[in-house]
């Protein structure tokens, strides 16, 4: 991605069953390091998952990435 290009971001948090939790970013961005809070107070003990999406609009190449997370309360 060239500078001052944004690319189109994606942060979305799913529970054990595929099902969208919270969307936490969807938005252009530019290159850089970013910080995203997730409140998950009205969500239950469980495992989740989140899914970081990133694709540029001039470029049919999209990357994906899902990592898993435990929420212990």
């Amino acid at each position: 991605v060239s500078e001052g290009r944004g690319v189109l971001t994606k942060l979305i948090v799913y529970d054990a069953l595929g099902r969208e939790v919270q969307t936490l970013v969807n938005e252009n961005l530019s290159p850089g390091t970013y910080e995203v809070d997730f409140d998950g107070s009205n969500l239950p003990s469980s495992v989740y998952y989140y899914k970081l999406e990133v694709s540029d609009h001039s470029n049919p190449l999209r990357v994906t990435e899902t990592k898993r997370m435990v929420l212990i309360k």
